[in-house]
């Protein structure tokens, strides 16, 4: 603080900085607001920021204050912020310099009463049906006899307890139990991931996959039931691939949990009724049904035994089956011995009517035609060699015609081809000289332009190149030093020197120079 008087300021007030006045308004807040209850609507929820805090507002009918929650605070809360949710928040109130805003800094956040809390879950009842998360065409029917049962519920209280004494007083069956926390900080999270990690085990494994889960808790207040009507807690209800039996709370204690489960239970020990049968009453069923069965099949074989009794009597006796079979076998016995006689008599008149054809004159016929008709096919035969003998020498004939005149045709292929290689020899050298005469013309412009840009020629014109002791140009003065040997080439030859000192050259020199119309120092070309 500053207690300068100014001798022109009208009055005697002390003079702040905006930092100081800043600085002392947060501290006054601070003081005076150190631990304030605010009741209000939550207004401009987004969210927590990418760093984990909450930036939204507090507002009534009538104002509105900013609020902020800390990373570290909001991980504590047991009801998190929503749009539009009356709470009460507890904290305390301070400035923000940079920008001359108050706002409140949350330590705790509670819904503002029971009417609050029911309006939330109405809230969000509404919102998850709209999803179609409550939808019974997504229910699953339980298995009738499940052979292990997933048990999510805290392993210290009664529920689990009852739970078992149940299921092994009705059907005793494995059960896995999960621990999880059924009310406070981070309760809601424990309850979702072991149903996600129940759905997760592979069937087989090291750990049994159930058959059907059940998520079980004693009955409480609104309060401490809410971490049920968690939205991640009614997800993982809704998205279990696993039948899911909701058991929370008393009869009347209803949550969102038992909308999105499968199968709500009035209590824990009536889910552990509706997950398995009783097993007496099972055996008891098995013996009725086994007792039916035996006698109906009882019954079925005497009603078989009847009709095959009734069946035999309408069959024939076996002499009646027998007796035409019978007849036509004495008949056809009867008839053999005749038959046979009969058979030998035809067979005899056939063979003596064959052998009447067989007399020595009809034989000799016989040779005398096949022998005729073999001379005739001879005879045709060697007609047809002839024939094929007159052919083969007139192929021989035309082949040897063809040979002899052979030479004088290769002669004449042989003068033809020499004679085109000839004129192909001749266009070759034509073409040759036309390609020598352009390559020569070639040759010498590429002369002519290499002569002319030649430093011989501008040596003809009276300048000389100065080479240093090995062959190398020397194009400035300063490159040479006394005593140095030097080689000076002309148009005609070189000849040695030896240098001498550098200076000015003489007057009578320059004067000549200028005379003759020459530039007083000549460099290299090069």
């Amino acid at each position: 603080m500053s207690n300068v008087l100014d001798g022109d300021s009208p009055t005697n007030l002390a003079e702040y900085s905006v930092s100081e006045l800043s600085g002392s308004i947060k501290r006054t807040v601070e003081t005076a607001f150190d631990q304030v209850r605010v009741r209000g609507e939550i207004s401009g929820y987004r969210g927590p920021h990418s760093s984990g805090h909450a930036y939204f507002s507090l507002k009534d009918d009538r104002a509105r204050i900013d609020a902020v929650i800390w990373k570290g605070t909001f991980s504590r809360l047991k009801f998190r912020p929503e749009e539009g949710m009356e709470v009460i928040a507890t904290g305390k109130v301070t400035t923000f310099p940079g920008s001359s805003k108050y706002q409140i800094v949350i330590e705790t956040l509670e819904p503002a009463g029971a009417g609050a809390l029911m309006a939330l879950i109405e809230e969000r009842k509404r919102r998850l049906g709209a999803e179609g998360l409550f939808d019974p065409a997504r229910k699953k029917r339980l298995p009738f006899m499940p052979k292990v049962i997933g048990v999510v519920t805290s392993p210290t209280g009664a529920v689990i307890r009852d739970i078992l004494h149940r299921i092994s007083d009705r059907f005793p069956v494995h059960v896995v139990v999960w621990p999880v926390k059924v009310q406070g900080e981070g309760s809601g999270e424990e309850v979702a991931n072991a149903i996600h990690g129940f759905n997760a085990l592979e069937p087989g494994g090291a750990i049994p996959r159930p058959d059907v889960l059940i998520v079980a808790r004693g009955g409480g207040s609104l309060e401490d039931l809410w971490s049920f009507n968690d939205e991640i807690v009614v997800r993982a209800a809704a998205d279990s691939r696993i039948p899911l039996i909701s058991a929370v709370g008393h009869e009347t204690d209803w949550t969102l949990i038992d909308y999105a489960a499968d199968v709500r239970a009035p209590t824990p020990t009536g889910a552990a009724e509706m997950a398995v049968p009783v097993k007496a009453e099972l055996d008891a069923q098995v013996a009725g049904l086994t007792a039916r069965l035996q006698g109906a099949v009882s019954r079925q074989m005497d009603q078989r035994r009847q009709s095959v009794r009734a069946l035999m009597r309408a069959l024939p006796s076996l002499d009646q089956l027998l007796a035409l079979p019978r007849r036509r076998f004495d008949e056809a016995a009867t008839g053999l011995g005749r038959g046979l006689e009969l058979n030998t008599i035809n067979k005899r008149r056939g063979f003596e009517r064959v052998a009447s054809h067989l007399r020595p004159d009809v034989l000799s016929n016989r040779i005398t035609e096949r022998r005729q008709l073999l001379n005739e096919r001879m005879a045709r035969a060697e007609r047809t060699v002839e024939r094929l003998l007159d052919r083969s020498k007139s192929r021989i004939e035309r082949a040897e015609a063809i040979l002899a005149s052979l030479p004088a045709r290769l002669k004449t292929q042989t003068d033809r081809g020499r004679e085109r290689l000839g004129n192909l020899s001749r266009h070759a050298d034509t073409a040759i000289r036309h390609q020598l005469t352009r390559a020569r013309a070639e040759l010498s412009a590429q002369d002519r332009v290499l002569q002319s840009l030649s430093y011989k020629n501008v040596l003809k014109r009276g300048y000389a190149v100065i080479r240093d002791e090995e062959n190398r140009p020397i194009s400035q003065a300063s490159a040479l030093s006394a005593g140095m040997g030097i080689a000076i080439e002309f148009a005609d030859g070189r000849v040695g020197a030896m240098t001498t000192e550098g200076g000015a050259a003489p007057s009578g020199t320059r004067k000549r120079a200028a005379r003759a119309g020459e530039p007083p120092k000549q460099g290299s070309l090069f």
